[in-house]
């Protein structure tokens, strides 16, 4: 298989030439990882090579298939547990039997492959056990051939680790294809593979999708599962999905991960039918909220604001009714719970990883992560439990807003991709923050948290991301979908939330909105 043929088909199109004999998974998995050694070297989207795996696994998929007679597919959109009982069935073969994937290095545990969250602190640590998402994705016959780039813990949302050095944006090497999914977002534009692992906790797969012009898509809050080692992440506001370039492939993979999970926290309730299966019709007309404004006061970019009005016009046409609104909720406050939230979790990961990998790897982080360890240090127990309980008042607010409103739509980003660099601390950030980090916890926490760097620095941040925490901390499903690119040919994408529950509302409309406005065929000049 060439590239040319290579870049026609998403997930599921390559799946079907797999299972139908017209192409051996080695051929497919060859292609993905010649496409990856073209382009990688310009993009450093894979930081964590596992070709010869990856053809070994591939080869078994061919071996399997030889074993298996029929062209009957072994698993079908809504059998109780695809993750597991339908890969079981005709020779262990599930519905992306042969497919290339790559795996975000943050979070999922892939056994005998080197996980380093982005972490000089944790370069060479090597589990030897899979994640339960890794374990969903391997059953359903995915050819994992490597793992992709990602900031530090997972933290920001560009993607410019110390440990690896800056991922770029194949629409324009100068800026960032986002984060902290924006290895594996760089890796699915640029035709690697048609779809990759990421986790999202503020925003980590909406904002790559919007910057690098693919699907993104965030379930609700306990949809996915987080075991072996978690059972909620960031108290609830994370969870794990894909990016995508067809919808199609995202409804498939939330199948697949959907199914409960032993020890979770809680169940949520099942949805009618399979996500795949949702694609299949149109939405009955739906009343769309439709909101630019920043949340945190601060300016939106005209593009992104133009890429709400023009999907505004399409919804229109479509059939649903859009009509300016937003939730009660005060923004700027909840952001400011989110970043209570932020540093107390970077303290607990600091303290993992002195437990983990001893004292000396904490000096391996990099400054702004020890900064904000420091900070969380100073954070109470009865601040912090005030910081969930706005996240709650804020679910609250939200879920009322949908008592009115089906969906509510904003822009995806407040800004086009930024240039790589551009959001970093400055050299004279870093050395001031080295210096006050070696003051010890205490000392050095409160001078940071008395001169206010935290606001100013993380909302300065947030000012090019504010849209999508939202969906986080209210654990609401939500989208990005591209549906404009600037004159400069940098994508953007449009952000729609459903109420809990309501991936099916979005899938739906995604579907519609897909075959309304494909954009599968659109790609960046990269290789």
């Amino acid at each position: 298989m060439d590239w040319t043929e290579y870049q026609r088909y998403d997930g599921l199109g390559l799946a079907e030439l797999v299972r139908t004999r017209q192409v051996k998974a080695v051929e497919v998995a060859e292609a993905a990882i010649r496409r990856i050694e073209t382009v990688n070297s310009t993009l450093n989207a894979v930081v964590v090579p596992l070709f010869e795996q990856g053809l070994e696994a591939a080869r078994a998929v061919d071996d399997r298939l030889a074993t298996v007679s029929g062209p009957r597919h072994p698993w079908e959109p809504g059998q109780a547990d695809a993750s597991a009982a339908g890969a079981a069935e005709s020779g262990g073969l599930g519905p992306f039997a042969g497919v290339p994937f790559l795996v975000k290095d943050l979070g999922e545990a892939l056994a005998g492959a080197p996980l380093t969250h982005g972490s000089r602190a944790y370069a060479g640590f090597v589990p030897d056990y899979d994640a339960e998402t890794v374990r969903r994705y391997k059953a359903a016959g995915l050819v994992i051939l490597g793992k992709t780039n990602t900031p530090e813990l997972g933290l920001v949302a560009f993607t410019e680790p110390e440990l690896y050095g800056p991922c770029r944006n194949p629409w324009d090497l100068s800026r960032t294809p986002g984060g902290s999914s924006g290895g594996s977002a760089a890796a699915v534009a640029a035709g690697m593979v048609p779809l990759a692992s990421g986790g999202d906790g503020g925003g980590s797969l909406r904002i790559p999708a919007s910057h690098c012009g693919l699907f993104g898509f965030k379930a609700s809050r306990g949809r996915t599962p987080t075991g072996p080692d978690f059972g909620q992440m960031w108290h609830g506001a994370a969870v794990y999905g894909v990016l995508t370039r067809s919808v199609r492939d995202s409804a498939a993979i939330l199948d697949l991960l959907a199914a409960p999970e032993p020890g979770a926290p809680y169940v949520v309730a099942p949805p009618r039918r399979s996500y795949l299966d949702e694609l299949g019709q149109d939405p009955e007309p739906l009343r769309i909220a439709m909101d630019t404004r920043s949340p945190i006061g601060r300016p939106v970019d005209p593009e992104c604001i133009h890429a709400v009005e023009r999907a505004a016009r399409l919804l229109e046409e479509l059939g649903h009714h859009v009509e300016e609104a937003r939730p009660a909720i005060d923004g700027l406050a909840l952001a400011r719970s989110y970043l209570t939230m932020y540093c107390g979790v970077v303290a607990a990961e600091v303290r993992r990883v002195r437990e983990l990998r001893g004292p000396e790897a904490v000096k391996r982080l990099e400054p702004a992560t020890r900064m904000l360890g420091l900070l969380g240090e100073t954070i109470s127990a009865g601040e912090f439990s005030r910081a969930l309980e706005q996240w709650d008042q804020a679910a609250r607010a939200l879920g009322r807003f949908f008592q009115r409103w089906d969906l509510y739509m904003t822009p995806t980003v407040a800004r086009p991709p930024v240039t790589i660099g551009e959001l970093k601390p400055s050299p004279a950030q870093e050395r001031l923050m080295k210096v006050l980090n070696s003051l010890g916890p205490l000392g050095s926490g409160r001078i940071y948290r008395a001169a206010g760097i935290l606001e100013k620095v993380a909302l300065d941040n947030l000012a090019a991301t504010p849209f999508t925490q939202l969906a986080n901390l209210a654990g609401v499903p939500a989208m990005s979908v591209p549906l404009h690119w600037t004159a400069q040919g940098l994508p953007i994408g449009v952000q729609f939330m459903a109420p809990f529950g309501g991936e099916d509302v979005l899938f739906r409309l995604a579907g519609q909105l897909e075959r309304a406005a494909p954009w599968f065929d659109r790609r960046p000049a990269v290789g």
